[in-house]
């Protein structure tokens, strides 16, 4: 079995569900080409302007939207001002390191959640974010 690293865009594309489109691929490789890490649109946007990629922002948000459905990244909201999106669409949770809007990958196997509450009637937890928040400690 190929490895999602070692997929194309094309492929990641096809495989997913989404006609690669030639925008389409070319954000899929700006966003697939740096291994695991967290954007959002505004980057990508200044990635795709300074490769050369003629794109808008809102082409830009649009394609995540789409990636994201498709199950190829995932939404990371972790302010209110600033969406993220995820490549490593694995269970695991984030540091946030506020005042810098860094994000960092925990693994799942760091952090133990117990006692969840009983989810409504006819509802079920898909999954569990965890987004602990860092800052720098003060010098004293």
């Amino acid at each position: 079995m190929t490895k999602a690293t070692d997929m194309s865009s094309q492929e990641r594309l096809r495989n997913s569900g989404l006609r690669p489109t030639r925008q389409r691929v070319a954000l899929a490789d700006l966003i697939f080409a740096k291994g695991d890490r967290h954007l959002t649109v505004e980057e990508l946007h200044e990635e795709a302007v300074a490769a050369g990629v003629p794109v808008s922002l809102a082409t830009v948000y649009n394609t995540l939207h789409q990636f994201t459905e498709a199950g190829m990244i995932r939404v990371l909201a972790v302010e209110s001002a600033k969406t993220y999106f995820d490549t490593n669409v694995s269970d695991h949770h984030h540091f946030f390191i506020e005042g810098q809007n860094e994000v960092l990958d925990i693994p799942v196997s760091n952090i133990q959640i117990d006692n969840l509450p009983e989810p409504p009637e006819g509802m079920e937890i898909s999954h569990v974010d965890v987004v602990i928040r860092l800052r720098r400690k003060s010098e004293r």
